[in-house]
């Protein structure tokens, strides 16, 4: 691959528009602020309230809450709201996870029917404290909204499972159209972005096992820029990503949740930036790429996986 000039760049959790601090969002560039949605947001809040059920939007501070929202359209994070992973940029709680519920499963299905949803999008915390890090219960909520909305598409958006096939092996028996797991970094951040367990060659090695035990599948991954990362090392990501056979990508902004305990931004990338990259990603032969600073895992979901 030939050499690019180095800027350091690189995606995944930011800070909701609510929980900044006017100082904080005097700082960002301007591109990082956008207005509020109106109307509609209360429905979907209010329905996961009364299932009982969790978001990524809402545990994660996701600035695209209240576009989503406003859709009627949410992320559900099963297995509780803790995780057991100390992630340097990841706004989740931490700490002893609770027991699993039985039925959260159905309610989640329930939630997707009252939606509307045509394309689920199933995560989790990492749940360490389980032998199977959780995958049979990614199962049951797969086989649940097949059961209630048999006419949707279902995307996972998953812990790495390190070293458990096995726990991949049941998830994946539940055939998803898409499965997701965020790469989030280049090699030489992954230890102080993703903690010690993470491991960089195992998430490569994760996406092609997914698409080896079902060729069917569409495989998608993500990074956060701005941690620090170069061009150069970015590239050869998306080059490792490719080489694993993975189809879909996400580029986004890494913004700090708050400014205690979380990894520091290193640099606003610029939108032309993101193109840029965007570009290059088409270009190694990605059959669909997100790029831009708002974009995060399952953001405009269904719009990638149309392609299934």
């Amino acid at each position: 691959m030939s050499k690019l000039i180095s800027l350091p760049i690189v995606a995944q959790t930011a800070a909701d528009e609510s929980s900044v601090d006017e100082s904080t969002v005097k700082r960002l560039p301007r591109w990082l602020k956008k207005p509020l949605p109106k109307g509609g947001v209360n429905f979907t809040a209010g329905l996961m309230e009364e299932l009982g059920l969790e978001t990524v939007c809402d545990n994660a501070k996701c600035p695209n809450r209240s576009e989503c929202y406003s859709q009627q359209t949410a992320t559900f994070m099963i297995l509780g709201n803790t995780c057991t992973r100390p992630c340097g940029f990841c706004a989740v709680k931490r700490g002893r996870p609770g027991a699993l519920e039985a039925d959260e499963p159905q309610r989640l299905a329930q939630a997707a029917l009252r939606l509307g949803l045509k394309h689920v999008v199933i995560t989790s915390v990492t749940r360490d404290d389980l032998a199977d890090g959780g995958a049979e219960h990614f199962r049951q909520c797969i086989l649940a909204v097949r059961e209630l909305v048999p006419d949707s598409t279902i995307e996972v958006l998953t812990p790495d499972f390190v070293d458990n096939l096995a726990a991949v092996e049941t998830l994946m028996s539940a055939r998803p159209e898409v499965f997701n797991h965020n790469t989030e970094t280049v090699p030489r951040l992954y230890r102080r972005v993703r903690g010690p367990k993470s491991r960089y060659r195992w998430t490569m090695d994760l996406l092609r096992t997914v698409k080896q035990m079902d060729p069917q599948v569409k495989t998608k991954s993500g990074l956060m820029l701005g941690l620090g990362e170069t061009h150069d090392e970015v590239l050869d990501v998306l080059s490792d990503l490719r080489d694993a056979d993975c189809d879909f990508l996400t580029l986004g902004q890494y913004l700090q949740p708050s400014e205690t305990r979380y990894l520091s931004v290193v640099r606003y990338i610029h939108p032309d930036e993101f193109k840029f990259l965007g570009d290059m990603a088409e270009r190694l032969g990605f059959k669909k790429v997100a790029s831009g600073p708002f974009v995060r895992s399952s953001y405009h979901a269904r719009d990638m996986a149309e392609t299934v």
